[in-house]
């Protein structure tokens, strides 16, 4: 994909794994969105979207049914609430979802961002998830992970992670930019 002017990354802007993704997409010219919240701190500013009330409802869910799919339950559910109302924007508008975190035994990812690899799932779009301790790329394939490198074959993608990020992690996401998109 040569060609980045019309490709636009989606993701929360978040230190560690969101930041890396927007620096990369700055660098390789692809477009930017974060979305945010008022009173949210986060990283990046280039592309924010500040979601309002109304926006942030449209991703409003059950926080019963949020614990229920990813198998724990969550100590602050307010302030929670929000950034995963957040994330249903991220995933809601770019169609790949790309993370990097840690799959646990369950299948689940670890932390919020496995809110938006449930999501994906949910939404029937194509998920990949590096694997910071296995130092692998996977991707969610019927009911199970197995081993792939993703590849970007569409103009939006969502590019989201721990704030945890480890050095192998971060390389992981610039070799997906360098095999997507060339040099920079």
């Amino acid at each position: 994909m040569t060609d980045r002017s019309h490709i636009t990354l989606y993701s929360g802007g978040h230190k560690g794994a969101e930041s890396e993704f927007g620096r990369l997409a700055e660098a390789w010219g692809i477009q930017e969105v974060n979305f945010s919240f008022p009173g949210h701190t986060i990283e990046r500013s280039r592309g924010l979207r500040e979601l309002g009330p109304e926006e942030l409802d449209k991703g409003n869910v059950s926080m019963e049914i949020v614990s229920a799919r990813m198998g724990r339950k969550f100590a602050q559910a307010n302030k929670i609430r929000k950034v995963i109302q957040t994330i249903f924007h991220m995933v809601n508008n770019g169609y790949h979802v790309i993370a990097v975190g840690w799959i646990q035994p369950d299948g689940t990812v670890k932390g919020g961002t496995g809110w938006g690899v449930e999501l994906a799932k949910l939404f029937n779009r194509p998920v990949h998830v590096y694997d910071q301790d296995r130092q692998g790329w996977f991707v969610w394939e019927g009911a199970a992970w197995v081993e792939k490198t993703p590849v970007i074959e569409q103009n939006t993608f969502v590019g989201t992670g721990t704030r945890n990020l480890t050095a192998e992690g971060k390389n992981a996401i610039r070799g997906l930019f360098e095999s997507a998109f060339g040099p920079a």
